[in-house]
């Protein structure tokens, strides 16, 4: 043994002898129990911790589903599998209108009939472990959870197909921890009660795949197939299974079609990209060989995709009526559906983000449960005026609009042309018999006549002034209103315009309807406007006023935020329903597969008017169309019943309306262009209210040949207890007085009993009036007659002017040009008395005549001239002051308009009183007194002529 082994010997003994050792021994057990009892210590801390927040955590997802409902396998079965049952829809009495029409094209196939390719590419790609999860993936939901906690960058999602399923198929696309939660919850679920091949099954008939070839939006791989490459789903090759497999995580940025008639989009990179990453994704899960994966690789699938396909769907023939249907089913269906899960429709109403997840639903559940939606729509009748609005040969021009290309960016100026909304609605019901939704929809498919919100111009002055000012006791038909120039504005620029910037003075509520006069509306509406007369508007069912809407004046001739068609044809309703609101509806009721009716319209009244309010707006209306701008309405009916309605148009000639109702039914057309463009005042030599009016009078032709009794009614309007008929003054509206009698102003007219005037007019003065200069005021009892004038009469403006609210700038503007106000005249005020008696006047004279200024006192009306102290002459004031009397000695005296005159003025002699005045004179300057004669000699006599010339320059 060399001495290196023995060396190692020696260390390996010590070893043993330091591990044998008892006190070493003894440490090593002490070290071990430690460390033991802290590891053990640290694993129950990490246990109840676990506890504690896989407990807290549990609490939390508790708490999330606590609202879901326990789903048993039916429901399930129901939810997941309905996905075709698209449904019916009618039009009134049961007529079959057609499925509902879907953006959305889906055609159903079994799992057998479906690619091996395509099934596995979805399963490597959207589920690896499909085949072994129970629904959920714990650790891509932890992955998913700890990306959403620290903001990081998104990798793979934690759904399975299975979740993917239920968020298709049971939930919506909302974004929250609770949506999650519900989704974890039901895929767990569905998995208990399906196989795995019925799971993917359905995946596979939902999924959304993008566009076809024809543009349409297309769900569920057969659809997909057949769409994109013009195959059947069995026979699709590795590269084409790709690329659908790879649609799902972003159906519409990978598909190759875009929606412009299914045109290859210029950048198709992003789908190739995707359909490599699924066959990637398929080698390494082994599903296919390294050469297969290769060759496919390197496929060009772009060769594959179709070309120039027809679109192999039916256009709808009634593409308007469906979206309508659609829409409101839909809405029907979201309350239906909140109110099962414990909410209210305000509830929904208030919370736009609730209403539209509630919507979202009632969408899936209208698209997979087989419904009959039946609605209120006449067949017949919405046929027929589809056809006259496409035949309409006066709407006017097309104008041109500049427009942005959507494909190219650059400005394109296309050709504008005239659009319509019209609805007919029963009145008693709300039913919506027809509409027309607008000329062309492949060129604009809003809706004109239920989405369309425009100023509706003078068919709001029934609404919102005539009618509530009637209910609110401020105006009857026979209420007195000027039509003179104003500013309701401020100073300035007067304001509000008639259409035709022409004046027509004093008119009753009833003609200013009649012709449509815009300033006595607005003078009406100014005296209501803070009693806030919209809320009459908001309980019609108009619901887009804005804050402004409530205070400005010019909403009351109809410049307002919007209001459709419909709205404002269903508010005329309220008059012929007396008095009371009738939501119009076109859902009449949904019955589900199973023949059980879910929903059931059911009419509800709400009071507006009073039944007097509603009759006499009614009967103010007929005016317009027997006597007023609705008269051409005549000539182009076929038929004649109780028509009452309203002309309007909007701002600067954008809007066109002619709303008219009768016992039974309400119908409105509205023309204008689609942006603010002024209509064609003439066209064809019609004028833009008139071609208005024969479209509607077209329109309502069309609805008589179908069903005349309906639109055409034997009774008339009734009048209900409570209208009287009654006089009144046309100078005021108040009760005549005898000197409006006399004038011939006197007027009779219907009124609300409780509203009947009770003051006698005193605006009126028959025959007595003064005038000064070019104004006139009304005489007092006092006022002696020689200064007063009479014939005819003379009203007096300030009445009117605290209707208006200011001095009426030209008070002759308030007499109408017609009947018997020729013989009126317009006192511009009440002169008062000063209470003094006027002073003596300052006098002049030259020659034969006698002058005076005007006198400094403002109640001075005239004057009297008095010649040796008896009176002359009367001059009233503004008259020539001055006077040629010839001879004699003349003063003048003032006189007020209460009768006092004045003193005499200076006195002045003319004519050969003033010559003897100027001989005497001057024989008392010839003759000295006799103490004062100069004692001469007597010199011869001179020429008597020659003196006098003599004295008489001397005088001078």
């Amino acid at each position: 043994m060399n001495h290196e082994q023995k060396g190692w010997k020696h260390f390996l003994s010590s070893l043993q002898s330091f591990f044998t050792n008892k006190k070493t021994v003894k440490s090593a057990r002490i070290t071990y129990n430690v460390v033991w009892n802290l590891l053990l210590l640290f694993i129950i801390i990490m246990v109840i911790g676990a506890g504690f927040a896989g407990g807290a955590a549990a609490g939390y997802f508790a708490s999330l589903v606590k609202d879901e409902p326990l789903r048993s396998y039916e429901q399930m079965e129901k939810d997941i599998y309905n996905y075709e049952e698209t449904s019916n829809l009618y039009f009134d009495n049961d007529v079959y209108l057609g499925k509902l029409r879907t953006d959305l094209y889906r055609e159903e196939v079994e799992l057998e009939d479906i690619s091996q390719y395509l099934i596995d590419a979805v399963v490597a790609t959207e589920d690896e472990y499909f085949y072994e999860h129970d629904g959920v993936v714990p650790k891509a939901i932890f992955r998913a959870l700890f990306q959403e906690v620290t903001n990081s960058a998104t990798q793979s999602g934690g759904s399975t197909l299975t979740q993917q399923l239920i968020k298709n198929q049971i939930l919506t696309n909302e974004v929250s921890f609770e949506r999650k939660a519900k989704e974890i919850l039901l895929a767990l679920r569905l998995e208990r009660f399906f196989e795995k091949e019925e799971i993917l099954e359905a995946y596979l008939n939902v999924a959304t795949l993008g566009r076809d070839a024809s543009g349409n939006n297309i769900a569920g791989v057969k659809a997909a197939a057949q769409g994109i490459f013009g195959v059947e789903v069995d026979k699709l090759t590795l590269p084409q299974a790709a690329f659908i497999a790879g649609l799902p995580q972003s159906p519409f940025g990978y598909t190759p079609f875009s929606s412009d008639q299914g045109k290859l989009k210029e950048n198709l990179e992003p789908g190739l990209t995707r359909m490599k990453t699924v066959l990637s994704r398929m080698h390494t899960g082994g599903y296919i060989t390294s050469e297969e994966y290769n060759k496919a690789i390197e496929y060009d699938i772009t060769k594959d995709f179709i070309k120039n396909a027809d679109d192999g769907h039916t256009i709808d023939e009634y593409p308007w009526l469906t979206f309508e249907i659609e829409k409101r089913a839909k809405n029907v269906l979201a309350y239906i559906l909140a109110e099962k899960d414990g909410y209210e429709k305000a509830d929904l109403d208030a919370d736009e983000d609730l209403k539209g997840e509630y919507l979202t639903l009632a969408d899936r559940d209208l698209r997979q449960n087989g419904y009959n939606v039946h609605t209120t729509i006449n067949k017949d009748i919405y046929d027929k005026m589809q056809k006259v609005a496409q035949n309409f040969e006066l709407y006017g021009n097309d104008k041109p609009e500049e427009i942005t290309d959507p494909e190219t960016g650059e400005k394109v100026t296309i050709k504008e042309p005239v659009e319509l909304g019209a609805i007919l609605i029963e009145n008693k019901t709300g039913k919506i018999i027809s509409f027309v939704g607008g000329r062309d929809f492949k060129r604009e498919q809003l809706n004109h006549a239920t989405d369309a919100k425009r100023q509706n111009g003078s068919t709001m002055k029934p609404l919102l002034v005539f009618a509530p000012a009637m209910e609110l006791g401020t105006l009857q038909p026979g209420s007195v209103l000027p039509n003179v120039q104003v500013y309701l504005n401020g100073p300035g620029k007067p304001w509000p315009h008639n259409y035709d910037r022409s004046y027509s003075g004093l008119t009753s509520a009833r003609y200013a309807l009649t012709r449509s006069y815009n300033v006595p509306t607005v003078i009406a509406y100014k005296n209501i406007v803070n009693q806030r007369p919209t809320t009459f508007l908001e309980k019609m069912g108009f619901t887009s006023l804005s804050e402004d809407d409530h205070v400005n004046l010019s909403a009351s001739i109809g410049s307002i935020s919007g209001v459709t068609v419909e709205e404002n044809v269903n508010a005329y309703a309220t008059f012929a329903n007396g008095g009371k609101f009738v939501d119009a509806y076109l859902i009449d009721k949904i019955v589900d597969k199973d023949g059980n009716t879910i929903f059931e319209h059911k009419a509800e009244e709400v009071d507006v008017f009073s039944p007097q309010t509603a009759y006499l707006t009614i009967d103010m209306m007929r005016d317009v169309i027997n006597q007023g701008t609705a008269t051409s309405m005549h000539n182009r009916l076929k038929f004649s019943s109780d028509w009452a309605g309203k002309t309007g148009t909007g701002h600067n000639y954008y809007d066109s309306w002619f709303v008219a109702t009768n016992p039974n039914v309400t119908f409105g057309v509205w023309n204008g262009y689609d942006t603010q463009k002024p209509l064609d005042l003439t066209y064809k030599g019609v004028s833009y209210g008139a071609r208005n009016i024969y479209l509607w009078a077209d329109l309502m032709n069309a609805a008589y040949d179908v069903d005349s009794k309906l639109v055409d009614p034997e009774e008339r309007f009734e009048m209900p207890g409570g209208i009287v008929r009654r006089s009144y003054c046309g100078a005021s509206g108040l009760l005549p007085s005898k000197a409006c009698s006399d004038a011939g102003l006197v007027q009779t007219d219907y009124y609300n009993a409780k509203y009947v005037p009770t003051k006698v007019d005193d605006t009126v003065a028959s025959s007595r009036y003064v005038r000064v200069g070019d104004k006139r005021y009304f005489a007092l009892d006092s006022t002696p007659n020689e200064f007063v004038e009479s014939g005819g009469a003379t009203i007096d403006p300030s009445y009117m002017e605290s209707i208006i609210g200011h001095k009426i700038s030209n008070p002759s503007q308030l007499i109408p040009n017609r009947g018997a106000w020729s013989n009126v005249l317009v006192a511009n005020a009440r002169l008062s008395d000063n209470g003094n008696t006027p002073a003596a006047p300052s006098v002049g004279g030259s020659g034969s005549t006698i002058t005076w200024k005007k006198h400094p006192e403002n109640d001075v009306i005239g004057y009297r001239i008095y010649n040796n102290g008896k009176k002359v002459k009367t001059v009233k004031a503004g008259e020539n002051l001055s006077y040629k009397g010839g001879n004699g000695s003349f003063h003048v005296t003032a006189v007020d308009i209460a009768g006092k005159e004045s003193a005499p003025s200076n006195v002045v002699k003319i004519g050969e009183e003033k010559k003897k005045e100027k001989e005497v004179e001057q024989k008392k300057q010839e003759k000295p007194k006799e103490s004062e004669k100069p004692k001469e000699p007597e010199k011869p006599s001179e020429d008597p002529q020659a003196s006098a010339e003599t004295n008489s320059e001397s005088n001078e």
